[in-house]
Order: C-alpha cells, then sequence, then structure tokens
C-alpha cells in the first residue's frame, strides 16, 4: 500500500491507519474464534443486566435508581464493560504483543489506544441491547410512571462516549507500564475493578448516596460520565457539579498518564 494511502512513517496518518487495522484484528480475533462471535457483545452485559434486574427488584427491596429500572441499569451498565474490559487489557497491553511492541517504530501508545478503541466499538455493538429494552418498554408498559421518556438528553452520548475514550486513555498510559515494571499490579488492578464496580453509580445514582458520601460519590471520574449516558432516559439526573468534578478528574489522570507513559517508557522496553 501506498505512502498516500496510508501516510508517510511518523505522520498522524500512518498512526491512525496503524491504530484501525490494530483494532480490527482485534475485533476479528475475538469474533472469528468464537462460535457466537458477534452475539457475545450483546449477550454478556444482556445476562449481567438480567441478573442484577433481577436481584434488586425481585429478591431485594429497592429504593434507588429510576423507572424502569432495567434501562437505568443497562445505560450504566454497557459503558461499564467497556470501561471494565479495557482496564484489564491495559495490564497485558505490552506483554502480549511484547515482540512487536520492541521491534516497531509506530508509537507505543499504540498498544493502548488500539486496546480503547476496539472494547469501544463491542460497546457500540451492545447498544441494540438498550434499544430493544427503550422499545419494548414503550410497547408494552402502560403505566406512565414506568415508562421511559426519550428526549434531548441523547445529545449527551456523544459527549459521554469522548470523555470516557479519554479517561480510558490516559488510564491505559497510566497502567499499561507499571504492570510491566511491577507484575503484582495486574492482580492488584482486578481486585480494585471489582470494589470499583460498588463504588460506581451503577446500580445506583450519586443522589442515592447519604450525606457526605455524595461528595465522595461525585469524585468517581465515572459518576458524572454515566451521568450523561443516562441523560437521554432520566434528566432528572443531571449534576452540573458531578459533571464539572468528572472532567476535571478526567483530565487530570490523562496528564498523569502520558507523564508516566514518557518516563518509563525506555524502561519498559528494557524489561519486556
Amino acid at each position: 500500500m501506498s505512502h498516500a494511502a496510508v501516510g508517510a512513517p511518523g505522520t498522524p496518518r500512518r498512526y491512525l491507519h496503524s491504530l484501525w487495522l490494530l483494532s480490527a484484528r482485534d475485533l476479528k480475533v475475538r469474533y472469528s474464534t468464537s462460535l457466537l462471535g458477534y452475539l457475545w457483545s450483546v449477550l454478556d452485559p444482556l445476562v449481567m443486566s438480567a441478573i442484577y434486574w433481577f436481584v434488586f427488584t425481585q429478591i431485594f427491596r429497592r429504593d434507588v435508581g429510576e423507572q424502569p429500572y432495567i434501562v437505568f441499569l443497562i445505560s450504566a451498565l454497557l459503558p461499564w464493560v467497556w470501561f471494565n474490559a479495557s482496564v484489564s487489557d491495559f495490564t497485558r497491553a505490552f506483554k502480549k504483543d511484547a515482540r512487536l511492541v520492541r521491534s516497531t517504530a509506530i508509537p507505543r501508545s499504540i498498544w493502548v489506544n488500539r486496546i480503547v478503541l476496539s472494547k469501544g466499538m463491542e460497546y457500540l455493538f451492545s447498544l441494540p441491547v438498550l434499544a430493544a429494552f427503550v422499545i419494548i418498554n414503550l410497547l408494552v408498559e402502560q403505566d406512565p410512571a414506568q415508562t421511559v421518556q426519550v428526549g434531548w438528553g441523547i445529545l449527551w452520548m456523544p459527549v459521554a462516549m469522548f470523555l470516557q475514550t479519554v479517561l480510558l486513555v490516559g488510564l491505559g498510559l497510566l497502567v499499561a507500564p507499571l504492570c510491566v515494571l511491577y507484575v503484582d499490579l495486574e492482580r492488584t488492578t482486578a481486585l480494585i475493578l471489582r470494589a470499583m464496580f460498588y463504588a460506581t453509580p451503577i446500580i445506583y445514582n450519586v443522589t442515592d448516596l447519604p450525606g457526605m458520601f455524595q461528595t465522595l460519590g461525585a469524585f468517581n471520574p465515572l459518576a458524572g460520565i454515566f451521568m450523561l449516558y443516562r441523560m437521554p432516559f432520566f434528566p432528572d439526573q443531571w449534576n452540573l457539579f458531578t459533571l464539572l468534578v468528572s472532567v476535571g478528574m478526567t483530565l487530570v489522570i490523562l496528564a498523569l498518564g502520558i507523564w508516566t507513559f514518557r518516563s518509563l517508557e525506555r524502561p519498559v522496553l528494557k524489561e519486556l
């Protein structure tokens, strides 16, 4: 392929072309070796949503969230799957393709960004799950209080996706090199993700937290991002303070990630 098609070496166009090829490779490997293929992008969040819906609506008495709860739940659970899968893969981003990382002249940040892109595409593939529940609710539900209303807040979803992408890039640049130098961080990250699921407003909203925990919960960068994902269906969830904190935390994490990556790139290449 000519330079005109993919760009000259070292140019942004060549970087983006390589990023797309690596991300597409990840998706092809994931789906070509699986019997169900694309359906896994739908089945995984669907099963998780069904379990949490049953537990928190049929077993435990629930006084958090919004109605319909299944839409409230899935609208945050799907981006959580994107976040969780990306951070998990960051811990092996360089080890998995160590030979290519050492031998290619492509900026090493591409091994982080390709994870963000491929997992983000899987998130897009899973959106039909959310759309299906919204449509079913509109067709079946008779009680206006239980009927989801799709409004202008849908314009916030691209903003939420952009912020989550920036946050994941920052985390990837931070986590990936550290996990090469400190092996125990891979298991530590898995434990943190388990705890973070319950510390993130997925099965509840930040405003459901008591007292000072509302302020503390707002400092989770995912809190404001997930609020934006819910805006199309639950506009009363709007909280400017939570959003501004999430934007600030996202930018801080991105800056910290860039600084860490640049500082540790050479030690990481030696370790690989």
